[in-house]
């Protein structure tokens, strides 16, 4: 019988993981190489410093550039990944943006952005994935970042709260057609993470108190907090679980 912990390894897997230039992408990055990935990094430049982490412990992984808000970046980003490694068997969809205004001053322009970044470039790159995986008739792994936000309604990030609950429609919907193929689409909904995202928050005493307040763990989330999430469902551990977004929040939820 298999050794259940081998069933973890990720060994001469290719993974791409979008904005991993610092935060929960470059956790998720390094967590994936520590599993024996081949790491492809992506952010708006090149994740030089995520890549010589990974290599530093002893991983392999290679950086990539690409804007996500334009709507051809994510197939300019798919290409090359594939020109250098010939395929994606796993994919993270981690790349997001967050902009806070009063809903009744949000611009047009920055609705758009936010849901080309965080809804729109999800979609493109899952679709070009999921499509490369049925034509090599290969199984694969999909995993998007969700929110909190695709369950509630949050506070003056009304754009964010919108890409994030389509994020998790995106995720049931493809796992409803590819799981035949094979293909598992899964997402992680982290809690409040000690990120650049949270740092408006994190900044105000009121703000951070009351988000603390409601917090079982009585504390902000480390990025690394979600890697162990990331790593099973990247893995062959997770290969009967799919359509599933799965909370990592110290207990926000269940409050």
């Amino acid at each position: 019988m298999k050794n259940i912990l081998d069933s973890f390894r990720l060994d001469n897997k290719i993974a791409l993981v979008t904005g991993s230039a610092g935060g929960m992408g470059a956790a998720i990055a390094t967590a994936l190489a520590e599993a024996g990935a081949i790491v492809a990094t992506h952010d708006r430049k090149p994740p030089a410093d995520t890549v010589h982490h990974i290599e530093e412990e002893g991983g392999h992984a290679a950086k990539f550039k690409a804007d996500l808000s334009n709507p051809h970046g994510a197939e300019r980003l798919f290409q090359h990944v594939i020109d250098k490694f010939g395929r994606i068997d796993i994919l993270v969809n981690n790349a997001g943006i967050i902009m806070r205004e009063d809903a009744v001053n949000v611009p047009l322009n920055d609705w758009q952005t936010v849901i080309q970044v965080n809804m729109t470039s999800v979609f493109q790159l899952s679709q070009l994935a999921g499509r490369d995986m049925m034509k090599r008739n290969a199984p694969g792994k999909i995993i998007n970042i969700a929110s909190l936000l695709s369950f509630q309604g949050g506070i003056r990030v009304p754009s964010y709260a919108a890409s994030k609950g389509a994020v998790a429609q995106i995720t049931k919907a493809l796992a409803n057609e590819w799981a035949v193929k094979g293909i598992q689409v899964n997402a992680i909904a982290p809690g409040y993470i000690a990120t650049n995202n949270t740092a408006q928050l994190r900044a105000d005493p009121e703000r951070s108190k009351s988000i603390l307040d409601r917090i079982p763990a009585g504390r902000w989330g480390d990025a690394t907090d979600v890697c162990g999430a990331a790593v099973f469902l990247a893995s062959p551990a997770s290969d009967y679980v799919t359509g599933h977004v799965l909370v990592v929040d110290g207990g926000w939820m269940a409050r």
